[in-house]
Parts: structure tokens; sequence; C-alpha cells
């Protein structure tokens, strides 16, 4: 799951980034409004963590922003100002949530996994396919009840290909939700390939009832046997 933190004070950003990395979250920053403005032009979160007081803009700007553009990533607004009239804005806005400051880094984390869970899950923390079972809070997968060792990005892109069942996910956007920023440090997809043929293995090896389809020069699909 990936994840960008819009957050100025640069205490409280790597605070939550180092929390949220060690819960096995993709994570990316923006700590002005226009870094933040330009990531979610170009790239897809499940789920975006938004302080409304930005140096250079107002955050609640960037709800609108994301409104007529019609993209649907997650909001959660996490903020100083506590106050009514921002609440209630934000979540007109579209924000699924407000989280005021200070906080528990477990509130964030139970916050985040709940907002997955109604726009992912549709309000579950598993994800089924047929014989493939998925639980996002657990980060473990089963087939036929039985569970399957994965390493961490081959659980990300069974989940990101699960969460897009039957639907065509050019490799690019694979490489990029998955491995986030670190993606600028390579110039081929080598490293998807090898992961995606790992996963093919182990999917054979427990008879699950889907396949990872590519569709050559494009990208991948997750489909029934």
């Amino acid at each position: 799951m990936k994840i960008l933190i819009i957050e100025d004070e640069q205490e409280m950003l790597e605070n939550m980034q180092n929390s949220l990395e060690k819960e096995e979250f993709v994570v990316e920053t923006a700590s002005d409004y226009k870094d933040a403005v330009s990531k979610i032009g170009v790239y897809e979160y499940d789920c975006i963590l938004l302080d409304i007081s930005l140096p250079d803009g107002d955050g609640l700007q960037i709800l609108e922003e994301l409104k007529i553009k019609g993209i649907s990533d997650s909001v959660i607004i996490v903020s100083a100002k506590d106050s009514l009239d921002d609440k209630i804005k934000g979540l007109d806005l579209g924000a699924d949530d407000y989280l005021p400051k200070p906080f528990h880094m477990a509130e964030l984390h139970a916050r985040i996994n709940a907002v997955l869970r109604r726009r992912k899950f549709e309000g579950s923390n598993s994800l089924e396919i047929a014989n493939v079972s998925i639980d996002m809070d657990k980060h473990v997968a089963h087939i036929n009840k039985t569970e399957v060792i994965l390493n961490r990005k081959e659980f990300d892109i069974l989940l990101y290909l699960a969460i897009n069942k039957y639907r065509l996910v050019n490799k690019s956007a694979l490489a990029e939700h998955v491995w986030g920023d670190y993606i600028d440090q390579s110039d081929n997809f080598e490293f998807i390939y090898s992961q995606i043929k790992n996963l093919r293995k182990k999917l054979n090896e427990h008879q699950a009832e889907i396949e990872i389809k590519a569709v050559y020069g494009i990208g991948y699909k997750l489909m029934l046997r």
C-alpha cells in the first residue's frame, strides 16, 4: 500500500514516515503545496495524509484539486487546526477522516487501516479471489487456507494486482506504486520481472486458481485460470 504524506513540519513528517515504513507501507512525502500538487497530479496513492496548513498554500485547496480532477485517493486530514469549520469543509470536499494533532502513531495506523478497509476491501481486512485470500493487516496471503511465504515486494505486487483484478495494470504504474520514490534509482524493469517470476512460481506451486498474465510491452493482469 502506498501513502503520500503532505506535511511541512519536518520532525513530524519524518516520524510519520518512519512509523509507516515499519508497517511496510510505501511512503512518499511532500513538504509544501507545490510539491504536493505536482505529485497528486502524476501518481496514484492508496491514502494521502494531508496537513491543511502549508507554507505556500492552503491544504484544503489540494482537496479541491482532487475533486476537480476526479481523483479518488483516500484522504485523512492531519492538522493542528481542530476547528469545526475546518472539519466540515474538509469532509465536504471529500476527505475520509480528520485527525487533529497531537496524536499517537497507533491511532494514525488505525485510521489509515480503517479508511483502506472501507475503500479497498469493502469494510473487511482481507480480499478473496477464488482460492486465494490476502490479509492487508497481517501482510500474509493464503491459498486453500495454507500460508504462502512471500517477500514484501511479492506481497505488494499481489495485493496491487488483486485490488485491480481483471484490469490491465501498466508496468510503470505497478513499479511506481510498489517501489515509490525508489523507482528513480533504476533505469529498467528487471527488478519487476524477477519479482513477478517468483510470485508466479509460488502461485503455481500452491495451485492458485488465479494467474498473472503479461500483456507484452504494456503490463500485467490478474485473472482467473
